[in-house]
């Protein structure tokens, strides 16, 4: 059950040598099988760690758990307590929904987060496996994750990540480059409008796209009036959007 699939070598040394020093000092998670037989439910890199300086014995708490109960513990303790890349979160937040069989609302009451910050890390899933193997392997950010997902073509999707290895672009960069390749960049008569929002939009306009997990644009008249554009990239992306703001009714 556990979320990460890959462990730093370099940082299983250091706690490693912490452990030799200091013992184990949070323990180990694991569930009983059978007589004398256990499970591991969370706390591997401590475990590896243990074993790398020669422990025999480790610390643990013992629980009596079955298969869903132990994922959710798992999952849950991995997401509050280790660094896992945007895409592991994201898939450990997916196999909670499945497999547990929570709304977005219930995960994000379960585990502390916002539900828009939930959303986010979810839409990360509908990019390229190479482009989600590229941010698990840090050569981009999950902002630069979240700019890509606006794009709909996969090798659209591609051309622009080779862009950002190529030219180590920002991820304002990025936006920009997806927004030119969606007919939004700065290439009409229309830039000024859009660049002109009065300071006080400017505070709710990040609020909105924060919460409904997409960048929403807002166009403002002299006269004060404006229209509020929400994109979305799929019919699922619109369905996610709709329930969120049918949630506020």
């Amino acid at each position: 059950f556990q979320p990460r699939t890959s462990f730093n070598e370099d940082s299983l040394k250091e706690l490693a040598t912490s452990i030799r020093e200091l013992g184990v000092i949070q323990p180990i998670t694991v569930r009983k099988l059978d007589f004398d037989k256990y499970q591991l439910v969370s706390g591997e890199r401590r475990f590896r760690a243990s074993k790398l300086v020669g422990l025999k014995t480790i610390p643990s708490y013992i629980r009596i758990a079955n298969d869903q109960e132990s994922l959710e513990m798992a999952l849950v303790e991995n997401i509050q307590r280790q660094d896992l890349d945007p895409i592991e979160i994201a898939i450990s937040y997916q196999r909670l929904i499945d497999e547990i069989q929570l709304t977005q609302e219930q995960l994000s009451d379960r585990i502390g987060k916002n539900r828009s910050t939930v959303a986010n890390y979810l839409r990360l899933l509908k990019l390229d496996p190479i482009i989600q193997t590229g941010m698990r392997d840090g050569f981009l950010s999950m902002g630069h994750g979240r700019a890509l997902i606006n794009i709909d073509d996969t090798q659209q999707q591609l051309d622009i990540y080779e862009k950002i290895l190529q030219k180590s672009l920002s991820v304002r960069e990025t936006e920009q480059l997806v927004r030119e390749l969606n007919g939004k960049g700065k290439t009409s008569a229309n830039t000024t409008a859009k660049t002109s929002v009065p300071k006080t939009y400017k505070k709710g306009i990040k609020e909105f796209s924060e919460y409904l997990g997409t960048k929403v644009d807002v166009k403002v008249t002299k006269k004060g009036s404006g229209k509020l554009t929400i994109p979305f990239s799929s019919e699922e992306d619109f369905e996610r959007i709709k329930n969120l703001i049918k949630s506020e009714e």
